[in-house]
């Protein structure tokens, strides 16, 4: 889950980051009022989940309320990168003297952290890592031991720091990683990281993604969530604790256990070159409890998205025999009633696979096809959705 500028700013605050002072505003006059509570020279700055804000005219320096007003009504016209600006961040302006760069991330091709860092940092910082990749340091970060003062001093020096700086950055690289660590975040970026005229360290502009897989041990989470900007099938998905991501094609996918899920993705891609190159719709793996409940609400999420034409439901039958899968296809589709339109093909293998068979052959019902194999089930699903 990505965070958006201002949701990071608080969380820095929070581990004593330093920071400066930051209010969200939803329309001009609630800008206005911020400016005029902060007082002096504020920036009024655009709150999308995307880089190159500044270069999109989503960035204004003012220096009174009046001002503020009629940046942020220019800046909530915006769209960037096609995400619409619903809010914006009023922040206390600083007079910089330096611009740096400093990021902790996860490194998952070598299982392990790392740490970026650059004593040239601002808005060109992707131009930096390509142009003059030796300007921006790279250092791996044992996980177990993390980042205390020694090791961040270290980092700030292979970043280009020069001597005098270094023991003034390394304690906000030291808390930056705290905030890494304690939210179980796979990012944590500040640009810039700036020292200021009067001689201070702050974190100006901060991007932070936290994982999700660990938000179980993080409650306070779910209130950072954009549910507004949520898909809405994601989000009913989500809410029935279903694994489901959707894609953009025409054949929906419903699996039992992620490798099986994967798979049918590509036997379906594969298939739908030769019927006018449909593609999957989603992916949604049920795990191994198939029972109607289940069925029915991943039939529900799927028959929901509008691109769907046909559904390819792929059970290899284990613990879940495929006889409770083809009983769950059953009653799913009694629970859904007139709501299921759309054709399903269903190829079952594996445990009582006979018995699954059966039971959906005497059940009729005109919009189930059977398949024997995969390839052959998701060729008759790509076919009905290009019909």
């Amino acid at each position: 889950m990505d965070l958006f500028e201002y949701q990071a700013r608080d969380l820095f605050e929070s581990y004593g980051v330093p920071v400066l002072a930051g209010i969200v505003a939803d329309t001009p006059a609630e800008a206005k009022a911020a400016a005029e509570k902060i007082g002096g020279t504020v920036v009024v700055k655009a709150q999308v989940k995307a880089g190159g804000r500044g270069k999109a005219g989503g960035v204004k320096v003012v220096h009174n309320g009046d001002d503020a007003a009629t940046a942020a009504e220019a800046i909530l016209q915006l769209t960037i990168k096609g995400l619409p600006v619903n809010r914006v961040m009023v922040a206390q302006g600083a007079r910089i003297a330096q611009e740096f760069y400093f990021s902790v991330l996860l490194d998952r091709a070598n299982r392990s952290y790392l740490s970026l860092c650059s004593v040239e940092g601002g808005m060109e910082i992707e131009e930096l890592a390509v142009e003059r990749p030796e300007a921006l340091a790279k250092i791996e970060v044992d996980p177990i031991a993390g980042i205390d003062l020694a090791a961040a001093k270290a980092i700030a020096t292979a970043g280009g720091f020069p001597a005098e700086l270094v023991d003034k950055v390394a304690p906000v690289i030291v808390k930056l990683y705290e905030v890494y660590k304690g939210e179980d975040a796979t990012l944590v970026e500040v640009n810039p990281l700036v020292l200021t005229e009067d001689g201070q360290i702050l974190a100006l502009d901060g991007k932070v993604t936290l994982d999700e897989n660990a938000a179980f041990r993080h409650p306070n989470h779910e209130a950072l969530e954009d549910k507004a900007a949520a898909d809405p099938l994601e989000a009913k998905a989500k809410a029935n604790d279903l694994n489901y991501v959707k894609l953009d094609g025409e054949v929906g996918i419903i699996g039992n256990g992620a490798g099986l899920v994967m798979s049918t993705l590509d036997v379906v891609s594969y298939a739908g070159e030769r019927h006018g190159g449909v593609k999957p719709a989603n992916f949604l793996d049920i795990g191994g409890g198939a029972s109607a409940t289940v069925m029915a609400n991943g039939l529900d999420v799927i028959l929901g998205d509008p691109q769907v034409k046909s559904v390819f439901v792929n059970v290899f039958g284990g613990i879940t025999a495929c006889d409770a899968v083809a009983n769950g296809i059953v009653q799913a589709l009694e629970i859904l009633g007139d709501s299921a339109t759309k054709p399903l093909v269903v190829r079952l293998d594996g445990n009582k696979v006979e018995e699954g068979r059966a039971i959906l052959r005497a059940a009729n019902n005109p919009l189930v096809t059977l398949a024997d194999t995969m390839d052959e089930g998701a060729d008759k699903a790509a076919e009905l959705a290009n019909a």
